[in-house]
């Protein structure tokens, strides 16, 4: 059945190839994939929201109150089980770091499962409390529609590529309804060198998005009601922007030490029943941090200041303005920890949603601090926008898809201006102590990521060295007769042999050069073993080396091969400069087609 299938599918294609050019079944494909994550981004939007209505509306106990301090461990433990047992998957990476570990590494290859089950688990996640984003998971889904779909039509990994990226736009336009932030943000995060007939499929991919999306979803995410932005009030942006930058400094080191302080729970309950019980703590005190937490910024871009307060164990002190400011501050840093602790725990998500609430309560608490004070008055709906822009612009190091998506969002084109001014300020601050994003810096730490600064060490990062090792070349031990094994040396054609002990340990070598002399010139040649004729190697690498250093060590001996040994001294091969130039070549032809 299965092999029927693919010779069906192997006659489509050829049949296709005869009548449509790649060019053009690349732009019907991309608007396939903007109808399906645009499906999928209605999905996920439409499940978590009937999970939350159903939790807090329609179901009506006399107690279920209580039980808000556990949705969130429920919700997770869920996800976790679903995992488990359904994806059976002892591990599952969330974020937007495995779709970029996809494309830099695995050709593109995105796990089917990831289309429907980033919807159910971020569903299940969010809608019992997790405090994290859905926007991460529709990408993830949405790039995993492109990547499936193009591997089914056997599509090459630049077709594939712009698939997945198509998908990720889609992704973006579907649950904001923003198709020209889907497009940048798949261009900023994913192809970083693009040309330009690249935008068509994404155009295409991502407006067709919108559309089905808005099928379901009419309303507009945010409303703002602005009468532009004042020159004088320049000043207050840039003193923002110093207090975003600092503070996505700041979570993007908190990121990786609640990621390390889990990594140390190696039981998966033990993590859930941990950050389960500190999330429910954390939302039982600070209502705004249960799920997603749009609705408080809609709130405060209404003028309701007491917003974030309100629904808390300390709303009835909502006309205490000084408690009011120290709340809302702590909820900015409670709201990154819940973040983090729900993705430590074993809940899916993404950190763009927490990045725009974040941004959006910085804004607001500083617009409304100067106010108060009285040294000038401004607008505190354009600084709660500027400050969503340049939260996510500096945490995500993606300073235009900031820029664009709160511009689209809340219709503030308008305030294009500011909005720049802040986002490029801040990001500026972040990226001059993180050159890696929170998604990124991981995939450098390794040398998988993909990137056009240094494409030469990114492309040898990609090499695998125990895959270049040649074993070929003959072997002989310690005590073998020269004569004897003088067949096999000359049909390997090879200019030198590794030597070894009865047990394979490395020994030397013998160049073949020097071995035809000595059999020539040796008084009792037929009696010539190879230890007589064995020498150190000039250096020895192991399997697990980089290139970048083996090419090092080559250079720094003068040699073109060098033998490769276990952690343990056993002989396994050689690689030369040779394979690696090879390789090298290889790559970097694929990764110029991917980047055009």
């Amino acid at each position: 059945m299965y092999i029927r299938f693919v010779n069906y599918l192997d006659r489509i294609n050829q049949y296709r190839k005869s009548k449509i050019s790649n060019r053009n079944f690349l732009i019907i494909l991309a608007v396939i994939v903007g109808i399906l994550a645009g499906l999928a981004a209605a999905a996920l939007k439409s499940l978590t929201h009937h999970i939350e209505e159903f939790l807090q509306s329609d179901w009506h106990w006399k107690y279920k109150y209580y039980l808000y301090f556990i949705f969130p461990m429920i919700g997770i433990f869920l996800t976790v089980l679903y995992i488990k047992y359904f994806i059976r998957k002892t591990k599952f990476e969330t974020g937007l770091t495995p779709l970029l570990y996809a494309i830099s590494k695995k050709s593109s290859k995105v796990e089917a499962h990831n289309i429907y089950s980033q919807i159910i688990t971020a569903a299940v996640t969010v809608g019992f409390g997790g405090s994290t984003g859905l926007e991460a998971p529709i990408v993830t889904s949405g790039s995993a529609i492109g990547s499936n779909l193009g591997r089914l039509l056997g599509l090459s990994y630049r077709e594939i590529t712009m698939l997945v990226a198509c998908g990720a736009a889609a992704g973006i336009a579907g649950a904001f309804n923003s198709p020209v932030a889907g497009i940048v943000f798949a261009i900023e995060i994913l192809l970083p060198e693009f040309t330009i007939p690249a935008f068509i499929p994404l155009l295409l991919s991502a407006a067709t998005a919108a559309v089905v999306a808005r099928l379901f979803y009419t309303q507009q995410l945010f409303f703002l009601v602005t009468e532009g932005w004042k020159v004088n009030a320049l000043f207050y942006y840039v003193i923002l922007a110093c207090f975003i930058g600092l503070f996505s400094i700041y979570f993007t080191k908190a990121n990786y030490a609640v990621k390390g302080l889990f990594y140390k729970i190696k039981h998966p309950y033990t993590k859930v029943i941990v950050g389960g019980l500190m999330l429910g703590a954390l939302v039982f005190l600070f209502p705004t941090l249960y799920g997603e937490g749009y609705i408080t910024i809609k709130g405060l871009l209404k003028g309701d200041y007491q917003a974030v307060i309100n629904n808390s164990i300390f709303a009835g002190y909502n006309t205490i303005p000084a408690l009011v400011v120290l709340f809302t501050v702590v909820t900015i840093f409670m709201k990154s920890i819940a973040t983090l602790v729900t993705l430590g725990a074993g809940g899916n998500g993404g950190t763009f949603a927490p990045s725009l609430i974040m941004g959006g309560l910085i804004g607001f608490i500083f617009a409304y601090v100067v106010n108060l004070s009285g040294i000038a008055q401004l607008n505190v709906s354009n600084f709660i926008v500027a400050g969503m822009a340049a939260a996510l612009g500096s945490i995500m190091h993606a300073p235009l898809t900031g820029i664009f998506l709160i511009a689209e969002i809340t219709g503030g084109y308008i305030l294009m201006v500011p909005l720049m001014i802040t986002t490029a300020i801040s990001y500026a601050i972040n990226r001059s102590s993180q050159k890696h994003s929170i998604y990124t810096k991981a995939l450098a730490d390794k040398g998988e990521l993909l990137s056009h600064e240094d494409k030469d060490t990114t492309v040898l990062n990609q090499m695998k060295l125990k895959y270049l090792i040649e074993k070929t070349y003959p072997q002989l031990q310690m005590n073998d007769l020269i004569s004897v094994k003088m067949n096999e040396i000359l049909q390997s054609h090879k200019n030198i042999c590794a030597v070894t002990n009865e047990l394979g340990d490395f020994k030397g070598i013998i160049y073949i050069e020097e071995l035809f002399n000595e059999m020539i010139n040796h008084p009792d040649k037929e009696n010539l073993q190879a230890s007589h004729l064995v020498k150190p190697a000039p250096n020895a690498i192991t399997e697990n080396d980089d290139l970048k250093m083996v090419l090092e060590k080559m250079e720094q001996d003068n040699v073109w091969i060098l033998p490769v040994l276990t952690a343990q001294n056993q002989y396994l091969g050689f690689v030369s400069k040779t394979a690696i130039f090879n390789k090298y070549r290889a790559l970097l032809m694929r990764q110029n087609d991917y980047m055009g």
